[in-house]
C-alpha cells in the first residue's frame, strides 16, 4: 500500500477568544448549532495533536443543553472515525482545500456525517449546519456551506462512487496503520471495519457481590436487555449502550464497565490465595479490582508512574470497597520502588498504541504516528526486562497489549524470549482469539476489543 492518507497540517490550537458573531446576542442560534459547533471545536483541536477525551473537556457546557451532548459525542466519534473518507467527499466537491480552516472544516465534515450516517432530519442537518457557520465567524461562507451540502444530498450516489478503494481511503485510516494491519492480519477488511464500529457497552459484575446470573435478573427487571458475554466470566453485554449513571447497581461496586478482552487477565494470570502481585502499569484500576475480587487473600501491589492516573486506580478501588497498595514507580526502572521481595505474579498491561481500542477512541487513528511504534515495543521490551528480575522461581509473568500489531506483541515476546534463555513461553489454551507462536491475540468485533495476551514462566 502506497498511497498516503495524511491528517491536516497540525495548525494551531483552534481553542481561543470566541469571535465577535458568536457573541452577539442579536440571531440567537438553537442548542442544535451551538452543539455543532463546539463538536467541530473538538474535532479541530484534536487533528491539531490533542486526545479526544481531553478536548471533550473543554467544551463549553454553558453553551448546549445537556440533551445535546450525546450528539455532540456522536459527531465527534463519527467524524474521526470516518475523516478520509469524509474529507475525500469535501475535497470533490471544492477546488480548494480547508485545511487552513479546521473548525470550518469539520464544520462541513460533520455536516456530511449527519447526511450519511446519523438519524437527523436532513433538513436539520443541513440548516443547523449553516447556521452554525455564523456561530463559527465565517457569516459570509453560510451560502458556500449550503450549496455543498445540498450538492451532496442530490449527488451522493455519484460522489461516493468516485472515492478511492484505496484501503486507507476506503476504511478512514492513515496509510501507514492500514499498511501494518493488512500485512498482520489476513481477514484486514474485517479488522480496519471493526475499527469502524461502536463497541458495545460491557460490564464486570463483582463476584463478591452477587453472580453473573443474579445481576442479568436485575438488568431484566429493569428493562434493560443484556446478555451473558461468552469466555469471559463475570462479563455482560449490554444490548444498547446507557450513562453510566443509570447503570443499576453501579455505584454501590456490584458492576464495573470494562471491555471483555480485558477481563481474561484474571484467568490468566492463574493467581492462588496468598500470592504476592505486582499490576505493573494498573492505571486505571480495572484488571487490578478484577483480580482483587477474583481471589482471596492476595498480597496485591498497584504500581504506575502517572500521579494523576494513580488517583483513579484509588477511585476506583473505593468505590468498589477494595483495598491494596498504590505506588508510584516507573516498570522501566524498578529501583526506586522495589523492596526485593520477589512477585509470585506480575501482569504488564504495557502502553501501546491502542490499535485494538480504535472503535472507542476514533482519534488514536490521527494522533498515533508511524514512528511511535517502534519506540513503543523499545519501551515494552525495556519494561520486560526490568520486570523479570522481581519476578521469583516458578512464578508468572502475563504480558498484555490493547494494541492489534505484531511489533507490540508477538515480536516484543520473541525478542524478550531470545535474550532471556531461562524464560519459558507457557502457551494459552482457549476457544477465543487465535494461537500465535508465542501469545494469543484477539481481533475487535462484538464484545471483545482487539488485545494481545503472552503468558511466560519463570523456570524453578
Amino acid at each position: 500500500m502506497s498511497e498516503e492518507t495524511t491528517p491536516p497540517s497540525r495548525p494551531a490550537s483552534p481553542w481561543g477568544k470566541k469571535s465577535a458573531a458568536e457573541s452577539t446576542p442579536a440571531a440567537p442560534a438553537s442548542s442544535s448549532a451551538k452543539a455543532r459547533v463546539e463538536a467541530a471545536r473538538v474535532i479541530a483541536h484534536v487533528m491539531a495533536g490533542t486526545n479526544l477525551d481531553n478536548a471533550l473537556a473543554r467544551v463549553d457546557v454553558e453553551e448546549i443543553t445537556p440533551q445535546q451532548m450525546p450528539m455532540l459525542r456522536a459527531l465527534c466519534n463519527g467524524v474521526l472515525r470516518d475523516w478520509s473518507l469524509l474529507n475525500g467527499l469535501l475535497t470533490r466537491m471544492m477546488e480548494k482545500p480547508l485545511n487552513k480552516e479546521p473548525e470550518l472544516q469539520a464544520l462541513i465534515l460533520g455536516g456530511l456525517f449527519q447526511l450519511r450516517s446519523m438519524r437527523v432530519a436532513q433538513h436539520a442537518a443541513v440548516n443547523e449546519t449553516v447556521d452554525a457557520v455564523t456561530l463559527l465567524g465565517k457569516d459570509k461562507l453560510r451560502g458556500l456551506v449550503n450549496a455543498l451540502l445540498r450538492r451532496y444530498q442530490r449527488e451522493r450516489e455519484t460522489l461516493e462512487a468516485d472515492l478511492p478503494t484505496h484501503p486507507a481511503k476506503q476504511y478512514s485510516y492513515p496509510s501507514w496503520l492500514a499498511d501494518q494491519i493488512q500485512g498482520d492480519w489476513p481477514n484486514w477488511p474485517t479488522i480496519l471495519a471493526a475499527g469502524n464500529e461502536q463497541g458495545p457497552l460491557t460490564l464486570r459484575v463483582n463476584r463478591r457481590r452477587m453472580t453473573r446470573d443474579e445481576y442479568l435478573k436485575v438488568l431484566e427487571d429493569a428493562g434493560i436487555a443484556a446478555t451473558a458475554t461468552p469466555f469471559a466470566e463475570d462479563a455482560v453485554t449490554l444490548a444498547t449502550a446507557i450513562p453510566v449513571e443509570k447503570i443499576p447497581l453501579f455505584s454501590n461496586g456490584t458492576v464495573s464497565v470494562q471491555d471483555a478482552a480485558a477481563q481474561l487477565a484474571a484467568d490468566l494470570l492463574q493467581v492462588k490465595p496468598g500470592m504476592r502481585v505486582l499490576d505493573a502499569c494498573a492505571a486505571p484500576g480495572g484488571k487490578t479490582a478484577h483480580l482483587l475480587e477474583h481471589y482471596d487473600h492476595l498480597d496485591l501491589l498497584a504500581m504506575d508512574h502517572d500521579p494523576m492516573r494513580l488517583k483513579r486506580v484509588y477511585d476506583n478501588l473505593r468505590r468498589l470497597e477494595l483495598d491494596a497498595p498504590l505506588v508510584r514507580g516507573d516498570a522501566t526502572d524498578t529501583r526506586e520502588w522495589w523492596d526485593h521481595n520477589s512477585f509470585d505474579r506480575i501482569l504488564l498491561d504495557a502502553p501501546c498504541s491502542g490499535s485494538g481500542v480504535i472503535r472507542r477512541h476514533p482519534d488514536i487513528k490521527w494522533l498515533r504516528r508511524h514512528t511511535d511504534i517502534p519506540q513503543l515495543a523499545e519501551t515494552q521490551l525495556l519494561m520486560l526486562n526490568s520486570l523479570w528480575p522481581l519476578l521469583a522461581p516458578g512464578g508468572v509473568l502475563l504480558y498484555a497489549t490493547c494494541s492489534i500489531l505484531r511489533m507490540e506483541g508477538e515480536s516484543v515476546i520473541k525478542n524478550f524470549l531470545k535474550n532471556q534463555p531461562g524464560a519459558k513461553h507457557s502457551p494459552i489454551e482457549a476457544e477465543w482469539g487465535e494461537g500465535r507462536t508465542v501469545g494469543r491475540r484477539i481481533a475487535p468485533g462484538g464484545s471483545f476489543d482487539g488485545f494481545y495476551y503472552a503468558r511466560l514462566i519463570k523456570p524453578k
